[in-house]
């Protein structure tokens, strides 16, 4: 009994002691130039984004998505399934207790005393055991801390889901109303080389120009009506997409306020690299090493001994009205070590393979960080040019639009061509198409902004969406 008491003291001292690595996060290079006042940094990145475009339809989808999207519910599948990993982990690190009973009644032959008469004997036993690892190498606390950062990686992945499904959603919409001003602008367009033709075709009759003028006409007209059924085509297919990020089956997209009329956020000069600290994929992946770093300890505890304590308190007797006298109690204790001597490089192995992952996650972190301030950087280009290349391209547009009036003018008082007149309405047919693209891309971009930071707004879209429960209310298995 004296070295059971000291087996249990010495794990009673050593319950602290754990082999992994002392985990500290590690430091990334900062970019300099990001610099800006906080509290407006802030404000940015943690306002529900998608209600600055002023478009209801907008804000209504992106509700819709986050309610019913099917890769949303996938993910908060995965965080339960991780939340129940988690708790069967944990639960190694206390005692096991079990009960059975066992009732029985065997033959063994015939009396020799009384021949044709059975022997028979009965047994009745109900038994309560427990069982208990020491662990004094931290090999189960590693475990446990591994599955729980294995569990807030979930959980962040289950955020960078809806991080990615958010903007995916604005961007499709976006793009929805692209096409939408696109065909409008096909259509003007088709509208007036109609009339063109019209003209041309009652100024052929009348000899005041050849069949050539005419079928210029006819062809540029055809050139914008085969735009018509592309762009329409374009559309269904967008808006069937959107339906499948909203989680329902293909369909027609209701509209808001056109290109046009969607309102542009500013976006603040410069950011703080504080704000990337929230961007869930780099949480994830702190998450990752967190629990690469524990697994070390998992694996360099298996070169230790392994002591194990069991218990087992019952009552055992041949009659069951007996079974719970004092005579009929057992009772059993034992302490097992077990001490790996030789293992042909098996614990070696799973150490330096768990080492190697750490170093994986280590490198994926600082990876991670590099991709967020080069995704933040591209964005925040994006958007400043954009303004800048719509402001030539709408000078370029109105130039076009002056430029045919001219042309067309020139060429009804006999003083040019037909072909510049083709060429004119060809390029203002052109312009404003990239003109109508590059609305799209700015929006884009601002997207691509919000995304890249995946400030406090993720957590408003994720209250939207099943909450998740938290981590603090897992518990131990009962049995």
């Amino acid at each position: 009994m004296r070295k059971i008491v000291l087996v249990s003291a010495l794990g009673i001292a050593l319950a602290g002691c754990s082999l992994a690595p002392t985990y500290e996060r590690p430091t990334v290079p900062i970019p300099a130039q990001w610099q800006v006042d906080i509290q407006q940094a802030n404000d940015f990145a943690n306002t529900a984004w998608w209600e600055q475009f002023n478009d209801p339809i907008l804000s209504d989808l992106v509700q819709t998505a986050l309610r019913e999207n099917k890769d949303v519910q996938i993910a908060s599948a995965r965080v339960q399934e991780y939340m129940g990993r988690y708790g069967a982990v944990h639960g190694a690190e206390f005692p096991q207790v079990g009960a059975d009973a066992v009732g029985a009644r065997t033959r063994s032959g015939e009396s020799t005393v009384s021949p044709g008469t059975p022997l028979t004997n009965n047994l009745f036993q109900v038994n309560l055991g427990v069982s208990f690892d020491l662990d004094l190498w931290g090999k189960l606390r590693n475990a446990s801390a591994a599955a729980q950062a294995q569990l807030l990686a979930t959980e962040q992945a289950k955020r960078t889901v809806i991080l990615s499904l958010v903007s995916l959603v604005a961007n499709s919409y976006v793009q929805l109303l692209n096409y939408d001003k696109q065909l409008a602008v096909t259509r003007a367009t088709l509208e007036t080389r109609s009339e063109s033709v019209r003209i041309n075709g009652l100024r052929l009759q009348a000899g005041l120009i050849g069949e050539l003028d005419y079928q210029q006409a006819v062809a540029e007209y055809q050139n914008a009506a085969v735009q018509v059924p592309l762009l329409e085509r374009q559309i269904a297919q967008q808006e069937n997409a959107i339906s499948l990020l909203l989680g329902r089956n293909p369909g027609k997209i209701a509209r808001g306020p056109t290109l046009d009329q969607l309102a542009l956020p500013q976006v603040p000069a410069g950011l703080p690299s504080d704000l990337l600290e929230r961007r869930p994929d780099i949480l994830d992946a702190e998450q990752q090493l967190i629990a690469a770093n524990a697994l070390i300890g998992v694996a360099k505890a298996a070169f230790y001994p392994n002591i194990s304590l069991t218990g087992l308190l019952g009552t055992a007797s041949t009659e069951l009205s007996d079974l719970f006298d004092g005579p009929s109690k057992t009772w059993q204790f034992a302490g097992q070590l077990t001490q790996p001597i030789f293992t042909g490089g098996t614990l070696t192995g799973q150490l330096q393979a768990a080492e190697a992952v750490q170093q994986q996650a280590l490198l994926n972190y600082q990876k991670v960080i590099q991709k967020a301030f080069a995704e933040v950087d591209d964005s925040l280009i994006a958007v400043s040019t954009m303004r800048t290349q719509l402001q030539d391209q709408q000078a370029q547009v109105n130039a076009l639009q002056r430029y045919l009036d001219l042309a067309t003018l020139r060429y009804q008082n006999g003083y040019s061509d037909y072909l510049t007149v083709v060429d004119a309405e060809r390029n203002l047919y052109s312009a404003q198409l990239q003109y109508v693209q590059s609305q799209g891309q700015l929006y884009t971009a601002l997207v691509s902004v919000y995304a890249a930071l995946g400030g406090g707004w993720v957590n408003e879209a994720e209250r939207i969406s099943a909450p998740p429960t938290p981590v603090a209310a897992v518990q131990p298995p009962t049995s």
